[in-house]
């Protein structure tokens, strides 16, 4: 089992100005831990789920990974995960493209129907409804797949997307996986079983996730695909992990890599998140006996 960072929370030590440089030993911390991914959200207002309120800080997720993609050689790249609705699709193929090329083949596509309508309503973002959300990200990763296709310069014919070429150059050094964000049974896990390259599980119980991969591993069965192309992820969350509780974290990955969950993400806290990390890392070895 793969460890990753995902770090939610920007209010660092020593304030606004502190934030460049401490996202740099960030990056430096989790590829020397061994991890194989570092996300960030994709918010501009703080969200309720980490327990800050919406004025704390936020950066905006695809300016932080080209950042990021500076500082480090390694490590693949993402947001957990790139809302649907706050990008034209043929800008967001092209954004993702841009970070690959300069991070030398590391991007990630995290995607997701997007939730938050605060933030949406607060930015003058428009909110579909949830079906059109779904019809949305579905349509964003077929225009991706064209997009980053060399061969496929030609139009696209969508519900709510038409674009009249789909030209992508320079095309991406590795042409990135997308991760499906979400355990919706009836299509989020459709989704990730028709097109999605990972898929990523709040990992609230071991028995809550065998169900859920139970229902991917049916969707997979009526689309045609192989269930074990599909790389499982969950998040850490049932308690969220510590450095001063590593130990006993890793114990209890051990029913999910029995799973076959490939990877475990992990939220740094707190205002000096390097340190967390270089505190965590340990546990990569420790997941990597696991399997």
């Amino acid at each position: 089992m793969d460890l990753g960072f995902h770090l939610s929370d920007f209010e660092i030590d020593g304030g606004t100005a502190a934030i460049a440089g401490e996202l740099a030993r960030v990056g430096a911390a989790a590829e020397a831990s061994g991890a194989t991914w570092l996300s960030f959200m994709d918010h501009y207002f703080q969200i309720e789920l980490t327990g800050l309120p919406a004025e704390s800080a936020m950066l905006e997720g695809y300016t932080t990974l080209g950042y990021l993609a500076a500082h480090t050689s390694t490590i693949g790249l993402g947001l957990l995960v790139t809302g649907v609705s706050y990008r034209h699709p043929g800008l967001l193929a092209k954004i993702v493209s841009t970070l690959d090329v300069l991070s030398g083949g590391r991007a990630i596509l995290g995607l997701g129907c997007a939730w938050f309508e605060r933030e949406h309503r607060g930015l003058g973002v428009p909110f579909p409804p949830v079906a059109e959300r779904f019809e949305r990200l579905e349509e964003t990763v077929r225009i991706c797949a064209q997009m980053w296709d060399p061969q496929s310069n030609k139009p696209f014919r969508g519900k709510h997307y038409q674009l009249a070429e789909t030209l992508c150059s320079p095309q991406p050094i590795n042409r990135p996986k997308v991760l499906i964000a979400g355990g919706g049974e009836r299509k989020t896990l459709r989704l990730v079983a028709q097109y999605g390259d990972a898929c990523n599980l709040v990992g609230s119980s071991p028995e809550d996730v065998a169900h859920k991969l139970d229902i991917l591993r049916r969707h997979c069965d009526d689309v045609g695909r192989d269930y074990n192309e599909i790389r499982t992820t969950i998040v850490a969350s049932n308690p969220r992990p510590t450095p001063a509780t590593r130990d006993e974290f890793v114990h209890g990955m051990a029913d999910y890599a029995k799973l076959g969950v490939h990877e475990v993400l992990v939220i740094p806290m707190g205002g000096a998140p390097a340190a967390w990390i270089d505190g965590m890392a340990p546990a990569v070895p420790q997941l990597a006996e696991l399997g």
